[in-house]
């Protein structure tokens, strides 16, 4: 004789899944060009990171992480690239604590790589040297965020490679 399965309780178990991962907005910008492609100057690179995340229905999350890199020679810009590559996930039946770690650290994990791949992709079809941007630790950052938020110093500096500095 088989025992009855409770349909409910299966309904309750946890699900966090990546449904889509998709390029949301992509920019290249060579403001200077043709002129100052004929320098021989080494450029400097500046890289700047944004993560947000937003509800989409009940249970679908976005999560996009923003890159800005601007390659400059003297006070000139040689190029500025920026892309925002996003993630849609699915998260139900887990507690408010663990899906704010899923959406400040385990999805932008997820969605990064990505980035990295089409702004060095871009970068590399514009005519210049691919710039590989360094990984971050998405924890490190979600920690100091969090500290930052509730007025604490956080126990250090973050790197842009999400390493602490002290």
């Amino acid at each position: 004789m088989s025992t009855p399965t409770n349909s409910a309780g299966a309904d309750q178990s946890p699900v966090f899944m990546l449904q889509r991962c998709y390029l949301k907005d992509l920019s290249l910008e060579q403001p200077n060009a043709p002129k100052i492609l004929l320098e021989q100057a080494q450029p400097t690179v500046d890289v700047q990171m944004n993560v947000e995340s937003q509800t989409v229905v009940d249970g679908i999350f976005e999560v996009a992480i923003t890159a800005t890199i601007t390659a400059r020679i003297n006070d000139q810009t040689l190029f500025l690239v920026e892309g925002k590559q996003a993630g849609i996930f699915e998260m139900r039946n887990i507690p408010q604590e663990h899906a704010d770690l899923l959406l400040g650290i385990a999805c932008p994990q997820t969605v990064y790589p990505y980035l990295r791949a089409n702004l060095a992709d871009v970068i590399t079809r514009a005519g210049f040297p691919p710039v590989h941007l360094a990984e971050i630790n998405f924890q490190a950052m979600y920690e100091s965020q969090r500290a930052q938020e509730a007025g604490q110093s956080p126990s250090g500096l973050i790197a842009p490679d999400g390493s602490a500095l002290n």
